[in-house]
């Protein structure tokens, strides 16, 4: 099953051979004998090229959980021996403040060195539903105040409001506190229109009667600062993504929007890793609350 899936994944024999730390000619021999057994062909393939036929589609897709649920038990047989190994996907939103993610990283790692840990920056709600789909295991989202995670378990981390950053030469600059009416005019680089970080801020211009124009849109905070620096556009932001930022200056915004973090992961059945990846959050004070 491991050999169909490389195969399928990589669409060629000597690369899937080379990611099954095999030979060629041992991977190859292995799926013609399966395909024997099975009675149908998994790949349409000649010298060139290979593709997966339609019963390899099937095959791969139920292949695929049968090695994750192998892995899977191998994984809760050696956390019951007190050896957490394995692998963890981790997603977050651009703009996590609520924890020191390096620092639980660092914490987790030195617990638990043969967990292989991979990240990917996403938006709230897709990930969400790739924690409830399986793709990932957990995420640090964020959420318009008074939206809850959907279909997942979730801990509230922390709540904030977002405030204004605007150009150092902006007009704004040398005030400390505004009101969103003070931004109406502005041109707005923010989040693509409909994420959650999005909705958060064009919920509160609406909930304050105000329109206002999003003329940039970005999925990086890096980038969103650097917009706003070159005097292009205004943003609303978490303080802690900003702090510090060159050629902008930051304002509290008194009926700005708020958004609310979470940590957020599958409660059926979750694995050893992430059991220990929370138990870690929990040890770094990242809620006040015991596990």
């Amino acid at each position: 099953m491991r050999y169909v899936v490389a195969v399928a994944e990589t669409r060629n024999f000597t690369r899937a051979a080379e990611q099954c730390f095999t030979v060629q000619s041992a991977l190859s021999h292995q799926v013609a004998n399966l395909e024997r057994e099975i009675g149908v062909r998994l790949f349409a393939r000649t010298s060139r090229r290979v593709e997966v036929t339609a019963a390899g589609e099937a095959f791969v897709a139920v292949a695929r959980q049968c090695l994750s649920e192998a892995d899977r038990a191998v994984a809760e047989a050696q956390a019951a021996d007190g050896i957490v190994r394995g692998s963890l996907a981790v997603g977050m939103i651009p703009t996590v403040t609520a924890v020191d993610l390096p620092l639980v990283l660092r914490k987790y790692r030195k617990a638990h060195p043969d967990v292989t840990v991979t990240l990917e920056v996403g938006a709230s709600d897709r990930m969400a539903e790739q924690i409830a789909a399986g793709a990932i295991d957990l995420a640090f989202l964020g959420l318009p105040e008074h939206e809850e995670p959907r279909d997942v378990a979730y801990r509230q981390l922390a709540a904030e409001a977002l405030v204004a950053v605007v150009p150092e030469t902006h007009a704004l600059a040398r005030q400390r506190r505004i009101r969103l009416d003070a931004l109406a005019g502005a041109e707005f680089v923010d989040f693509p229109s409909g994420t959650p970080g999005r909705n958060q801020s064009d919920g509160a211009f609406q909930a304050a009667g105000l329109k206002r124009r999003v003329a940039l849109e970005a999925m990086t905070v890096d980038l969103m600062l650097r917009l706003v620096s070159s005097d292009l556009a205004v943003a609303l932001l978490p303080r802690g993504s900003v702090e510090g930022a060159p050629g902008v200056a930051i304002l509290e915004v008194d009926d700005g929007p708020r958004r609310v973090e979470y940590v957020a992961w599958s409660e059926f059945n979750p694995s050893p890793a992430v059991r220990a990846f929370l138990a870690t959050l929990g040890d770094a004070g990242s809620w006040g609350e015991a596990l």
